[in-house]
């Protein structure tokens, strides 16, 4: 599994509404909600064998309210 964060700009007054729809998809490990140009934040990890973008367009990124996203791939950790 590859640990992968994933930042979310959401519609004005469509934090909570898409926070909700993230966790009913029961894919993230973690979701934060964020100060600066994102709204939350997610931690998810990705089956080894799956396309990050196919992976992330399929469960996540059709969520209505989701103005823009920004993708964290992970490497290694110290």
């Amino acid at each position: 599994m590859r640990p992968v964060f994933v930042q979310f700009r959401c519609a004005p007054g469509q934090t909570y509404a898409v926070a909700d729809a993230i966790y009913d998809r029961e894919i993230v490990s973690e979701l934060y909600s964020t100060s600066g140009d994102f709204d939350l934040m997610a931690k998810l990890y990705i089956p080894e064998d799956q396309d990050i973008g196919h992976y992330l367009n399929e469960h996540l990124f059709d969520i209505e309210g989701i103005q823009r996203t920004l993708t964290t791939m992970t490497f290694k950790a110290f």
